[in-house]
């Protein structure tokens, strides 16, 4: 049996993926997109019960849609989920969904794509699968079995929690779950540098001066984008809806990073320590690329591409990286501008490669 050809394959269905569906189904490329969990919006619905997006609805749509939610409210993780479903719906996008891809190698001028459910072949392929596994630091496993430990990934709600809690990462994730651990009665900690703030007034006029520096000034095409870039990448990014004043508001005791673990005594970088009960490890996620069987090259830790196209290659491209273009490249209702960037390049290099070959008379 040969193999199921497309024009383009998508790896992955959340808004990164469903976002390049559009914008290649706009095009007239045929494409699918590959989702691994069984519906789609999964990767939303996973995660802790009071979750919100931390942009408002105004600025969370996704290409030719808006969010179906009063402008200046803040989706739960629910209503994201769902509104990803209904997008693929309204837009009948093509997405198969539990399929999970295991191996990518070249064939040719293209690409065999091994998943689940069976082979594909593709000239095109685009990254869009986010974060792949959570990172955890290897001093965690000097931590005694007596003292519970869970990534943010993992976490819920406070049920999970017991006694003293520390929370290690002071990004977003860190610092929501720290507050609901502390409103929810138990001892706090929160751990790790801290990753800055969007100041409020960035957030008047309904966000517009927000979004105008996360698109057009925070970019890689200005010197004060280029200088920020590696900071989000390895520290995080900068607060936007909760302030680290709201932790402390909260009865959060803020530390700064650990530096080591022994005997179930954690120690700060200010030489404190700490005896906590429960450890939350909200200190992000790495990008696992092995079941490519061909190198990417990378740079510290991420692929090397120009605006989403992979240097070196002839067909292969990422959506959804963080700051892959700008700030607004990891906000929901940034990642279109990239999808559509990207497209535009598969459409073009589609066209070139069917034009007829002039003959000489």
């Amino acid at each position: 049996m040969g193999l199921e050809q497309r024009d383009a394959v998508i790896i992955g269905g959340g808004q990164a993926g469903l976002a390049t569906a559009y914008e290649l189904r706009a095009r007239g490329v045929d494409c699918f997109a590959l989702e691994a969990h069984p519906r789609i919006g999964d990767q939303w619905r996973r995660r802790w019960d009071t979750l919100r997006l931390f942009t408002p609805a105004r600025l969370d749509g996704l290409p030719g849609s808006r969010f179906p939610a009063a402008e200046m409210t803040f989706p739960t993780k629910d209503q994201m989920a769902d509104y990803l479903e209904a997008y693929a719906a309204e837009h009948s996008l093509p997405v198969r969904t539990g399929t999970r891809v295991l191996a990518m190698r070249r064939l040719d001028d293209g690409y065999v794509v091994e998943t689940s459910s069976g082979a594909f072949a593709a000239g095109q392929v685009v990254i869009a699968t986010g974060y792949d596994s959570p990172r955890i630091p290897d001093f965690a496993r000097r931590l005694p079995s007596n003292i519970r430990q869970l990534h943010a990934i993992d976490y819920r709600n406070p049920s999970q929690l017991t006694g003293d809690v520390l929370v290690v990462g002071a990004g977003t994730s860190g610092v929501e779950i720290a507050v609901e651990a502390a409103r929810g009665g138990h001892g706090t900690i929160l751990a790790g540098r801290a990753t800055g703030e969007v100041p409020g007034a960035f957030y008047s006029f309904g966000g517009r001066i927000f979004w105008f520096y996360a698109n057009r000034v925070a970019t890689m095409r200005t010197p004060i984008g280029r200088k920020m870039r590696p900071l989000i990448l390895h520290h995080g990014a900068p607060l936007i809806r909760l302030k680290m004043a709201d932790a402390v508001r909260a009865g959060v005791e803020r530390r700064p990073r650990v530096i080591d673990v022994k005997d179930g005594v954690v120690t700060f970088h200010d030489g404190k320590t700490a005896s906590p009960d429960t450890v939350v490890w909200c200190t992000g996620f790495k990008r696992d690329y092995s079941w490519v069987e061909f190198e990417i090259a990378t740079y510290d830790g991420y692929p090397m591409h120009t605006d989403g196209v992979v240097d070196g290659e002839q067909g292969l491209y990422f959506v959804g990286l963080p700051f892959q273009t700008r700030l607004a490249s990891a906000l929901i209702g940034g990642v279109g501008e990239d999808a559509a960037s990207v497209a535009q390049v598969i459409a073009r290099r589609l066209t070139k490669s069917r034009a007829p070959v002039a003959v000489p008379a």
